[in-house]
């Protein structure tokens, strides 16, 4: 007999989705903002979480640096931790989202199959992929937590877009050029995005 013969889901019994989205007024999703260190996906986070805040939504930032201080803690970047990063905090994201959260993620994400990995847990329908895009050099120029700088001179090892690879996107839900875009008008780009999928009829 395996380990899972003595698991025994409960799920039908809990309380549903619809009864969740209901109390909240809202509809649950995962808004899953990836690139590379410095592209804006952290301050596109918390910009749009408070302006949802103010229209009165409920919501929940997932950050990189927060969960691998707490949950994701014991992993480092290899490319498998690197996917049970993700594959936890997709988890977690799905479970938000179907209490009716809406979620926020922000997540280097640096490879194809790590973002399909996001997608197929938390589920296509409640998934809006949000590439924010920005050149390794601008990111570099902005370098606000000085890992450029540290990378470049050795202290960093299995640095995204460095010494890992970072996949470029085929086809995001959304993509927003921060290089191009000052903050307001990348916020209003994801806001104008997430908006209509949030909003209960």
């Amino acid at each position: 007999m395996g380990e899972t013969d003595n698991i025994h889901p409960v799920f039908d019994r809990m309380l549903g989705r619809e009864a969740k989205e209901a109390r909240l007024g809202q509809r649950g999703l995962v808004i899953w903002l990836y690139g590379l260190s410095g592209s804006g996906k952290s301050t596109l986070a918390i910009a749009l979480e408070r302006r949802l805040a103010d229209e009165g939504f409920f919501t929940q930032i997932l950050d990189g640096d927060n969960i691998r201080s707490g949950l994701n803690r014991n992993l480092g970047f290899s490319d498998d931790d690197r996917t049970e990063n993700i594959r936890r905090i997709a988890e977690v994201a799905r479970l938000f989202a179907q209490a009716g959260v809406v979620t926020l993620t922000s997540f280097i994400t640096p490879r194809r199959d790590l973002r399909e990995l996001a997608r197929s847990i938390v589920g296509p329908g409640d998934f809006l992929e949000v590439y924010v895009q920005a050149s390794f050099e601008a990111c570099a120029g902005r370098d606000p937590k000085g890992l450029y700088a540290k990378a470049a001179g050795g202290g960093v090892s299995q640095f995204t877009g460095k010494d890992s690879a970072f996949d470029e996107p085929e086809n995001p839900d959304l993509l927003i050029p921060t290089e191009a875009l000052s903050v307001a008008e990348a916020l209003d780009l994801l806001h104008s995005t997430v908006i209509d999928r949030i909003r209960r009829p």
